[in-house]
């Protein structure tokens, strides 16, 4: 089964009279649909833009896998484990939440900010807080997030260029920038694929395009 959902028909939140405009691809917060809570271990899949000195006030997370992919600007991130960092474009970015952590994220930077920010739910709640980054990570490395049973796949893809979906038991496609399709359907920026169940498919670049692809256990 395929299921195409696009950026138009997000929930809107954020807070825009503060700098903070945020896409929600899943029930978030006040935007409660309970036909569409997550998919797989996917709880959300946020698209955030952040004016310059704007940004998100400490906060706490529990028992979550925080993922950040940021998509042009620089976040600025600090939690309570002591971690303090900037986040640039092409950089994965995880935040194992464990029994709880708190943590800021800031555009501390001239220009606007925007990130994507993916939350899993993992295999066994509780532990330590955990916290990662992998710089400038390559076309097609794949990146494990074991705690979820997940694992993301970043494929840049030239006009034309083909990609394989994993032959999983769910996949999650997030388009970044660009243009490709999947057999009838059509996608653009901020749009997403769910895929449950199916073999054998492939993403078809029609412009130079982006993608966070997820291969989700269950």
């Amino acid at each position: 089964m395929i299921s195409a959902r696009r950026s138009a028909d997000r929930f809107r939140g954020g807070e825009p009279s503060s700098g903070i405009e945020s896409l929600h691809a899943f029930s978030f917060g006040r935007f409660y649909d309970p036909d569409n809570l997550r998919f797989g271990a996917m709880l959300a899949c946020n698209e955030e833009l952040l004016d310059p000195g704007a940004g998100f006030d400490e906060h706490p997370h529990s028992h979550t896998e925080i993922i950040t992919w940021v998509i042009e600007g620089e976040l600025t991130h600090r939690d309570s484990t002591g971690h303090a960092t900037v986040v640039r474009p092409g950089d994965v970015q995880r935040l194992s939440a464990g029994v709880g952590v708190r943590h800021v994220e800031r555009n501390d930077g001239a220009a606007p900010l925007r990130f994507v920010q993916m939350w899993l739910a993992p295999v066994e709640p509780g532990g330590e807080p955990l916290y990662e980054i992998v710089r400038g990570i390559a076309d097609s490395t794949p990146y494990a997030v074991p705690a979820a049973g997940a694992m993301l796949h970043v494929r840049r893809l030239t006009p034309d260029e083909r990609t394989a979906l994993p032959d999983a038991e769910r996949v999650y496609v997030h388009v970044v920038r660009g243009q490709v399709h999947c057999g009838v359907e059509e996608l653009g920026p901020g749009d997403s694929l769910r895929v449950t169940g199916a073999k054998d498919l492939e993403l078809v670049a029609t412009s130079a395009a982006e993608l966070l692809l997820w291969e989700l256990s269950g």
